[in-house]
């Protein structure tokens, strides 16, 4: 990432992000619980790149506060990271499916959390860099009631950059069904490749 990522903090214990981001280049603002991020993030100049978002916080939780973030329009494309100390998988995909980009279990360390920014900052630009190529080049005719309703799974998974083994982790089912599956993604929304699939699903609304 070139230039500094604005990065809000929403933890009731924010004191070691606070002072560790600043070191490595991340401009950090800190909201100690929901409500305080919500009314941050609805002040007219507020500027977010991305959004580290705990799950256990007094008098709104990460899972409500991710909701809200979600159905208002200006901040619904912020990308964001959950902060767990909850490591089941039922748990994990609930906060995926109502709109986390990606997670992470407490206690973590530093090195690895600094990867998971990184990694969720660049395929955020990527996507609005993409974005207007895409719109441009791609066929919206398509048939969305064509997909599955597994297929449209295995899709929004590929859209969080899930990889074929992972997904099947999380179908329970074998990497092969994952790659049949995404053959006839491919094929019923006339796309070749993951990256196409993905640009159109989001611009005719079957993602998010």
């Amino acid at each position: 990432m070139n230039g500094i990522a604005s990065i809000l903090v929403v933890d009731d214990n924010p004191k070691f992000l606070k002072d560790a981001l600043p070191m490595y280049g991340y401009d950090v603002t800190v909201a100690e619980d929901g409500l305080e991020a919500l009314k941050l993030l609805g002040e007219e100049n507020a500027n977010y790149d991305l959004i580290l978002l705990d799950v256990m916080m007094p008098n709104m939780d990460g899972w409500d506060t991710l909701k809200a973030v979600r159905k208002n329009k200006k901040t619904e494309h912020i990308p964001v990271i959950m902060i767990t100390a909850v490591s089941e998988d039922q748990k994990v995909v609930s906060g995926l499916r109502i709109g986390a980009d990606d997670y992470i279990v407490k206690p973590f360390i530093l090195p690895n959390l600094l990867a998971r920014i990184e990694a969720v900052l660049r395929r955020s630009k990527w996507q609005k860099e993409a974005q207007p190529k895409a719109e441009k080049t791609l066929n919206k005719d398509v048939n969305i009631d064509a997909l599955t309703p597994k297929e449209k799974e295995v899709l929004s998974y590929v859209a969080k950059g899930a990889s074929n083994q992972e997904i099947a982790d999380k179908l329970c089912v074998r990497d092969v069904t994952v790659k049949t599956h995404l053959n006839s993604i491919f094929k019923k929304l006339k796309v070749t490749n993951r990256t196409q699939a993905v640009l159109l699903a989001m611009q005719i609304d079957l993602i998010n």
